[in-house]
């Protein structure tokens, strides 16, 4: 793979997602050993023209010869593209961009309630910027994958609970949105969308992680014992990360004992329901 010289990748130093794959732009030999800086640490003497705020958005790519800067989803194809000559053109075909810069726009909008970042006491005077429809499209997109797994996973649950269906899970994991959003913008509005995101982010964590050891429990023909213990471990996991990122907001304790109330009226409805 060829290396881009000369060019520096500025990154979100609060962001370990962001520090992740540049380091591994760098380490990999896309990048020169310097060609990554946090753009909290850049001086911007070797390019004026800078959008500061459209690079704390989206990933900025620095040509330090020319000055020209690329950003978001171009500037990783850029890089991508020069590794691999033979896949530049496809990096460079239309719709693919537009998916890509999407998916980009996706990730990068909601970075920081997927990897939250501990509070800095001297905060860069750029943040990034709140985009409501991504962050509705996260809420949506964590709502119906939480909703598939746990109609899956409660499935092997029927010793305690009535079967499941989609959209019983469906309508659990809304009506936790919709409970929690009326208290967060009842309580702290101005914390509302992060709060919001975190906590979905927390649902779909464990989700995931039911959803491998469903796997796990498949493969080798585990009984519903072992199922509904990793079931309460995870609900205690997601529990403590709940507390921590309220932590890291700032919101106190209040959004984690309105998030443990609804799971146990809801627990409390299901196990009637069961004949």
């Amino acid at each position: 793979m060829r290396t881009l010289s000369n060019h520096i990748i500025l990154y979100d130093a609060e962001c370990p997602m962001c520090r992740l794959y540049t380091g591994a732009f760098v380490r990999n030999g896309l990048l020169d050993s310097n060609g990554r800086e946090a753009y909290q640490q850049y001086s911007g003497t070797a390019c004026t023209n800078l959008d500061w705020q459209r690079a704390v958005n989206e990933i900025a790519l620095v040509n330090q010869a020319t000055g020209e800067v690329t950003y978001g989803v171009e500037s990783l194809l850029k890089v991508c593209g020069n590794a691999l000559p033979r896949l530049a053109p496809l990096f460079r075909w239309k719709p693919l961009l537009w998916v890509a810069s999407k998916a980009y726009a996706f990730i990068s909008y909601n970075r920081r309630v997927i990897v939250p970042a501990p509070a800095s006491e001297t905060p860069f005077h750029y943040q990034p910027s709140f985009n409501v429809r991504y962050r509705v499209a996260w809420l949506l997109f964590s709502w119906i994958l939480t909703s598939c797994i746990l109609a899956s996973y409660t499935g092997v649950l029927t010793v305690f609970l009535t079967k499941s269906s989609y959209w019983r899970e469906f309508t659990i994991c809304g009506g936790q949105i919709f409970f929690q959003a009326a208290v967060i913008f009842s309580y702290k509005k101005e914390k509302a969308w992060d709060y919001l995101g975190n906590m979905m982010t927390v649902s779909l964590a464990g989700a995931l992680a039911l959803l491998h050891f469903l796997l796990l429990c498949v493969w080798l023909n585990l009984g519903w014992l072992a199922c509904a213990l990793f079931f309460l471990l995870t609900v205690f996991l997601m529990l403590l990360e709940h507390m921590r990122r309220c932590k890291l907001l700032g919101i106190g304790y209040l959004m984690t004992a309105s998030w443990v109330l609804y799971r146990i009226v809801i627990l409390v409805i299901l196990f009637s329901l069961k004949p």
